[in-house]
């Protein structure tokens, strides 16, 4: 018999990207699948729209709000699956992503992988960009990468076996912000190796109208340093030495603008624990723009701005994006 996979959705006001998610969900060319879609207490359409695809491989569960950790272990705790796909209700699978990532000869104990592409409307524009993160790596080499060049992957990417999923535990409730990174740093960890597969491909949609200066408080803020206070120790329990400490002040350095300058007490844990990893941190670093912001204006407004600019230009692509998908559609009703 073929491993299950399980492929979950957690939902929250997702009502106008839900169906196509479900739709690319229900597409997968591997046969032996469930889809579990948990909707977390959302206002607006979101049950009604996945209530539309209720059947016997899709199942629909409705919740109070619970926030985005304690929907994922909900839709865990319903899973039957030998594997896990988690699909954020905005994002795409490519129809033979599982396959292919199954097709390599998987194993319990070997995480797999896969090429994402950044979209706003039309998947079929998303833009692949390589970084060091795509390719076969161990554990600690791919913690080494990532903290060091700052790069991610998106949650959709990852195939989670059953073993590892029992290894990494439950996604952490208390956090707001980078509770995606934290859950995947454990798994990273529990497993013998992340194979990379590039034909897989899962498709990230980057449209958002807020800019993220405006989810940022000191909540959010104490849940970020508290995911990567926890990360760095999930690296150095694989490996404490020079290489990983040094790797870990990386990582603090580099996510240092979010906190920089007004949170006081948060800053000053941030440099006691690269202090204690044998590092010491510097202000941010600036573009020319920022930095005659920051003079003219305070950091606050410095730092903001250059949250602001990138998702202004998102935005704007974004617009012309959907534009051009209406010029489409118009002119060709078929």
């Amino acid at each position: 018999m073929p491993a299950l996979v399980s492929i979950l959705i957690p939902a929250y006001n997702a009502e106008r990207w839900l169906g196509e998610t479900i739709e690319s969900a229900m597409a997968q060319s591997w046969r032996n699948k469930e889809i579990i879609v948990v909707d977390d207490g959302s206002s607006d359409s979101t049950l009604r729209v996945a209530k539309s695809f209720d059947s016997s491989l899709v199942k629909v569960i409705s919740q109070p709000n619970a926030g985005a950790a304690g929907a994922r272990n909900r839709a865990l705790a319903e899973a039957r699956g030998d594997y896990i796909q988690w699909l954020d209700a905005d994002d795409l699978l490519a129809p033979d992503k599982l396959e292919l990532q199954l097709a390599g000869g998987a194993a319990p104990e070997i995480l797999l992988s896969s090429a994402f592409g950044c979209f706003y409307y039309r998947p079929e524009k998303a833009r692949f960009h390589a970084s060091s993160l795509w390719q076969d790596s161990e554990p600690v080499q791919w913690f080494l990468r990532k903290y060091d060049d700052d790069v991610y992957m998106a949650p959709s990417t990852w195939l989670v076996s059953r073993l590892l999923t029992e290894k990494a535990g439950l996604w952490d409730e208390r956090l707001t912000l980078n509770d995606d990174g934290e859950y995947f740093a454990r798994v990273v960890a529990a497993c013998k190796k992340v194979r990379f597969v590039p034909e897989a491909k899962s498709y990230y949609r980057q449209v958002n109208t807020s800019s993220i200066s405006k989810t940022i408080n000191h909540q959010t803020l104490r849940s970020l340093f508290t995911s990567y206070t926890l990360c760095i120790g999930y690296l150095l329990a694989l490996e404490e030495s020079e290489r990983t400490r040094a790797a870990a002040v990386h990582l603090l350095q580099n996510n240092l603008i979010y906190f920089y300058s007004e949170e006081k007490e948060l800053l000053e844990e941030i440099n006691s624990l690269a202090q204690g990893l044998g590092g010491t941190l510097s202000a941010p670093c600036l573009g020319w723009k920022h930095r005659l912001i920051r003079k003219l204006f305070g950091w606050r407004a410095a730092k903001n701005s250059s949250f602001a600019l990138p998702q202004f230009k998102r935005n704007i692509q974004a617009v012309c994006e959907r534009m051009q998908r209406q010029r489409v559609g118009v002119g060709n009703p078929n």
